[in-house]
């Protein structure tokens, strides 16, 4: 009997020490955070030292003082010692006021204080602050080339200069100043035709360096004071990539995809909110410039505390298809000589695949891009257009090729799933026929393996799919191939539990 007791009284002391840990562990995750002002919405590294209300408010001493200010200008001894005051209150103590109901700030504050979204990682005192990068554990150029070449199909020439100018960035942000040598930082425009792969370029980039990515989307940017996203809400998106750390979010990247989009609006008489006056705004965080932004949203205002982000060294990359950047290209080049022996025929580079490649900062000012932007943008390189050759090896060579995901599904139905080489190339050759780049074949192979993914788990007999030419071409279909006598795993399963 004594046993009992000792086992049950070692169960509670085991689960009141579980219980002590795990309230420990969340004090420490809130401790993790700044507290941030309900009134003013500054943090408390700004702030200073903030006094703690009921459910979870905080209010920093400045907004306290004047709260208390405020109140003491008015009498209240003169209205407590009046007898009407008196019976006022003591009709208020019996019934309240009638038909009026107070605010409750829970009700404001939802769960009570303000989320962890909403706060800044906090510094803590005597802390060592460790560097993020070290200069050691940089990969060298042809390292990041090559895990590159692992996930993304040609475009030999973007990734090396990827690589370089990533390797370098870090190296000027692990080491700082050397030898009172500033190295400037190299934002890079990447300029490729849709679907050619430059976002995915950039993800696979961050993932391999395992430092915070914001990706952003330059068509929702407008000038302050307008409907749409702040032009700081690029930083904003960083430093939430970045857990609310000021300092990781410091040496981060931000890639800007369709940037071509805030180019200067060519003969319009209304207001070019989203235009130049963006890439105007964008010159002082490409830069490098300390900026207020908001901290959890995506513009500013009275309810969202601001964090300062010092831009100098993040990396902005900036991509864009530029359409029709190739007929001011080709504009360019049979210009230089339109007359006599040598001039070249309007129509000499319709046939050229790669006429982005030759594009020059001249072009991309003339496209709508100012000067000022293009300065600080000083890494500009090309994607090529995806040819059939390269539609196949996509297909197929890529670690997660799209060929190797279907072929994992129907591996979890114990079906094996096989492609011709002609089917590859029936398959390419449809892709480009859409002119839509790498996202066509997605699209196209959806569409043909509908059917079969909805028939296979009927069947537990199917052993192996092979898709063929005739199939893709629509003048035949699938071979199908019927499992040995050997039954599957479905049908032992089926059998050993006597069903």
């Amino acid at each position: 009997m004594t046993d009992f007791y000792d086992e049950e009284k070692d169960l509670l002391i085991e689960d009141a020490t579980q219980k002590k840990a795990e309230e420990d562990k969340s004090k420490t995750d809130e401790n993790d955070y700044e507290d941030v002002c309900f009134v003013c919405r500054r943090p408390e590294s700004k702030a200073g030292r903030m006094f703690k209300l009921p459910n979870n408010i905080c209010v920093c001493d400045d907004c306290m003082h004047k709260t208390m200010e405020t109140v003491s200008q008015f009498d209240y001894q003169g209205m407590l010692n009046d007898p009407s005051f008196k019976n006022d209150m003591d009709q208020i103590m019996k019934g309240g006021f009638p038909n009026i109901r107070f605010v409750n700030m829970t009700d404001l504050q939802g769960s009570g204080g303000i989320p962890n979204k909403q706060k800044l990682k906090k510094k803590k005192k005597g802390e060592v602050v460790k560097p993020v990068l070290n200069i050691k554990d940089i990969p060298a150029p042809h390292k990041i080339k090559a895990s590159l070449d692992e996930y993304v199909v040609g475009q030999e020439h973007a990734k090396k200069v990827i690589s370089v100018a990533v390797y370098n960035h870090y190296k000027r942000v692990a080491t700082g100043t050397m030898d009172e040598i500033e190295i400037e930082k190299s934002n890079m425009l990447m300029i490729g035709p849709t679907g050619s792969g430059k976002t995915y370029l950039v993800k696979t980039l961050a993932r391999l360096l395992d430092v915070p990515l914001a990706i952003a989307d330059a068509t929702s940017l407008t000038e302050a004071g307008y409907i749409g996203d702040d032009i700081e809400s690029v930083v904003s998106k960083l430093l939430a990539a970045a857990d609310n750390d000021v300092e990781k979010a410091e040496r981060g990247i931000i890639f800007i995809d369709e940037i071509d989009k805030i180019a200067k609006k060519k003969n319009t008489n209304s207001r070019d909110v989203s235009g130049e006056s963006v890439q105007q705004g964008m010159l002082k965080l490409l830069e490098g410039a300390e900026v207020e932004v908001p901290v959890g949203a995506n513009s500013k205002n009275a309810m969202v505390p601001l964090a300062t982000v010092n831009t100098k060294n993040i990396l902005f990359i900036c991509g864009g298809a530029f359409p029709d950047l190739e007929d001011i290209i080709k504009e360019r080049l049979t210009k230089t000589a339109s007359i006599g022996f040598n001039a070249m025929l309007k129509d000499a580079f319709d046939k050229e695949k790669n006429i982005l490649s030759k594009v020059t900062v001249e072009d991309l000012r003339k496209f709508g891009m100012i000067p000022e932007f293009l300065g600080r943008l000083p890494v500009i390189y090309t994607l090529e257009g995806l040819t059939k050759d390269m539609m196949v090896k996509i297909l197929k060579e890529p670690k997660n090729a799209i060929l190797k995901q279907y072929q994992k599904l129907l591996e979890l139905d114990e079906v094996k799933l096989e492609f011709n080489e002609e089917a590859l190339e029936a398959i390419a050759e449809k892709a480009m026929e859409k002119d839509t780049g790498a996202r066509a074949l997605r699209s196209i192979i959806e569409e043909f393996m509908l059917d079969i993914m909805y028939e296979i788990p009927k069947d537990d007999n199917i052993g192996q799919v092979v898709i063929t030419k005739e199939y893709i071409q629509g003048t035949g279909g699938p071979v199908i191939e019927i499992r040995s006598n050997k039954m599957s795993s479905k049908q032992e399963e089926i059998v050993n539990s006597g069903e």
